[in-house]
């Protein structure tokens, strides 16, 4: 069915749902339980309607909406709102459960009273425990009495009632009133640092209005069919405008929230985070101060559009952050870093090259590295018919043509933290080391599959070649280095790619409106799946390497895999493709030899240490509450960390040939890639051999 018929049959559902539907007054919550009760606009029915009817008729995925989904969609939404259970107590959620299989009806009718009536109950409880906090907050804790705090409650139960939340909150405060103390405040410092956390905390939540509930309650729904299909409010949809045209200013980083942290989801190639390499994806920012001078302001518990406003800054102004870096404990000290707000810009994105200089088995190595932050392509320049417009694939090939100028005896394509982007590019990307051939099929919610093909019979680099990822690699890396793995044209090294083989499109409601008065949000839809040439999807599973690195991500707990939501892997039939070689011949004797390297590196050996402590940290779901115990603690690991920071040494010598490719030599800063130009140059001498 063509886009145009698409709208078109949409604009008569919307036009036949305009009539005959009421919302239901069988309300939960007793208005007058609090000061303000939010209550859905009068659209929201006919909007929820129209979303439930798009679904329903245009997602990929098949689905019945019934008692199975209700049950989904109601515990999406009591974790959007609770999902450390620190709220809501067992009379409220045995209340709540009275319409546990009832929300698939009210979809179809319309019927959002439901949600507003939970999230009112909500801020009842919320403010309640505000109050306490407050009170709570007036005198020192004892940090000698022995007793634990639970801070991971997924799999605890629902407080019983108002005092045993109570208890479940003294411990809670308790726990961040020691965190500080352990890192040398004072008790009046923690007391105003803590009010005023709990305060800005509530303030933000006290705020709401009916729009973020409504948005709430259709993720709600949206996300219980797969991860990636959303409904933005207008609000939301305008936001996300601005953000497109100013995400490349600021720090150049990506947040979301997780608990009560805003944590780093992705660093933005190019920018001040990117080039600082002081903040990586998976760090927690938990104050942010601007300027030299500038007190820290507390951000834990802040709404994420709150944080963004206040790390984000002109161009060229100081902020400063603390951080929890990636796999830390509770015990673990802040980090203070400084960064230089600025914009980032087109070149700062684009793919760089350079050469690498190793020894292996006594013998020298030139390895070329092309780093590409992203897939990209400037298709307004491309439209316009100028020559001088960037894209990935372009870039690559200049690169590549200077590396070949420079004797390297192998490649690499290095895609670490690389998105995606554009499919196009990193189909033609494919088309540089491969004569012809297809690369990716889309499949789409009708079941027709479309096979894109390489367009460029010609092949600019056919020498060996190796492609380095890990588990933020994804979309359009992931279509590039599937490929490349598929055709045995190259080695995939590192780690188990993220799993992102959808594809969406945005539908604005306000284009099928008949009523041109009404606001209206946007829906981001699945269509479409991706699969590689040898019919397995890269959806949820992503691409697994040849050679893998140890690594801290459990797929378990981050990437597509970790989405209870998410499509499922599964293939259809293979495309018609010829294999360059038969790498996986080569692959126990490479695999051999790097193992054996990592046994004696340093560096690896640091990185699996940290993994099992990380591990071992996950396990845990509780923590001391005793000043002693936790000074032990935090400095038996502080200790760990300056042994090491003392054996550790790095070399940044590097040397420029030319203007465009700078040669590095043995730079230690960056093990990863150092061992992956090791793999490489072993593949060459096996070739060889």
């Amino acid at each position: 069915m063509t886009q145009r018929l698409i709208f078109l049959s949409i604009f008569f559902i919307w036009s036949s749902l305009l009539v005959g539907s009421t919302i239901s007054n069988n309300h939960l919550l007793n208005p007058s339980d609090t000061l303000t009760v939010i209550k859905p606009d009068n659209h929201y029915q006919i909007e929820n309607q129209l979303i439930t009817s798009i679904l329903t008729r245009y997602h990929y995925k098949e689905f019945d909406i019934n008692d199975s989904l209700s049950i989904i969609i109601f515990d999406r939404y009591l974790d959007a709102l609770d999902n450390g259970k620190n709220y809501f107590i067992l009379s409220d959620i045995e209340e709540f459960n009275t319409q546990k299989l009832l929300l698939d009806d009210k979809l179809f009718k319309g019927d959002i009273q439901f949600y507003y009536d939970v999230f009112n109950i909500y801020l009842k409880r919320l403010n309640e425990r505000m109050t306490y906090v407050d009170e709570l907050l007036n005198t020192e804790f004892d940090y000698s009495i022995n007793e634990n705090y639970e801070y991971d409650r997924d799999k605890s139960d629902w407080a019983k009632d108002q005092s045993e939340l109570n208890e479940l909150w003294r411990k809670r405060l308790k726990n961040d009133a020691l965190t500080y103390k352990l890192n040398g405040k004072d008790w009046e410092f923690i007391q105003k640092t803590l009010k005023k956390r709990y305060k800005n905390f509530s303030q933000f939540l006290n705020q709401s209005n009916s729009e973020d509930v409504f948005q709430i309650a259709m993720n709600s729904f949206t996300q219980a069919i797969d991860p990636h299909t959303n409904y933005l409010s207008p609000v939301t949809s305008d936001n996300f405008k601005i953000d497109m045209s100013l995400s490349l200013e600021g720090i150049g980083a990506r947040l979301q929230t997780e608990d009560d942290y805003t944590k780093v989801a992705e660093i933005i190639p190019g920018g001040p985070a990117d080039k600082s390499g002081l903040l990586k994806a998976d760090d927690k920012i938990i104050g942010v101060a601007q300027g030299e001078d500038g007190e820290f302001e507390d951000i834990i518990g802040w709404r994420i559009t709150d944080a963004v406003k206040l790390i984000r800054g002109a161009k060229g102004t100081l902020v400063r952050l603390q951080i929890l870096k990636a796999g830390s404990d509770l015990n673990a000290k802040p980090i203070e870093i400084s960064l230089i707000r600025e914009k980032v810009k087109l070149e700062d994105q684009a793919a760089k090259g350079s050469v690498l200089e190793i020894m292996n088995d006594e013998k020298p190595f030139r390895i070329g590295v092309i780093d590409i932050p992203k897939f990209y392509n400037d298709f307004e320049g491309q439209r316009n018919g100028d020559g001088n417009y960037k894209s990935t694939t372009k870039d690559v090939k200049n690169i590549l043509d200077s590396l070949k100028s420079e004797n390297v005896d192998g490649v690499i394509i290095d895609l670490r933290e690389d998105g995606g982007g554009s499919l196009q590019e990193a189909i033609e990307l494919t088309g540089l080391f491969i004569k012809d051939g297809p690369v990716v099929q889309v499949k789409n919610s009708e079941g027709n599959i479309d096979i894109a093909k390489d367009p460029d019979p010609s092949i600019v680099y056919d020498g060996p070649l190796a492609v380095l990822v890990n588990r933020f690699s994804a979309s359009a890396s992931e279509i590039f280095s599937g490929a490349i793995q598929d055709y045995g044209r190259g080695l995939i090294i590192g780690e188990q790619t993220y799993g992102k083989g959808t594809v969406q499109n945005l539908i604005d409601l306000n284009r099928l409106s008949s009523q041109k008065n009404l606001n209206l949000g946007q829906v981001k839809l699945t269509i479409a799946k991706y699969y590689r040439v040898n019919g397995g999807s890269t959806q949820n599973l992503g691409v697994v390497p040849d050679i893998s690195y140890p690594t801290m991500i459990d797929p378990k707990d981050f990437g597509e895999s970790s989405e209870p939501s998410a499509l499922p892997w599964d293939e259809i039939k293979s495309a018609d493709f010829n294999r360059y070689a038969d790498l996986t011949k080569l692959l126990p004797e490479i695999n051999k030899k790097h193992l054996q390297r990592i046994s004696s590196n340093k560096d690896f050996q640091n990185l699996i240490e940290d993994i099992q402590i990380y591990k071992e940290n996950k396990k845990k779901t509780f923590i001391s509450l005793n000043e002693d115990i936790r000074k032990e603690e935090k400095l038996k690991e502080e200790q760990r960390k300056l042994e090491r920071d003392e054996k550790i040494q790095t070399n940044d010598e590097t040397e420029l040939l030319d203007e465009e490719v700078p040669v590095i030599k043995n730079d230690k800063k960056d093990y990863i890639l150092d061992e992956t130009a090791k793999i490489i140059s072993d593949y060459i001498l096996m070739s060889i051999g």
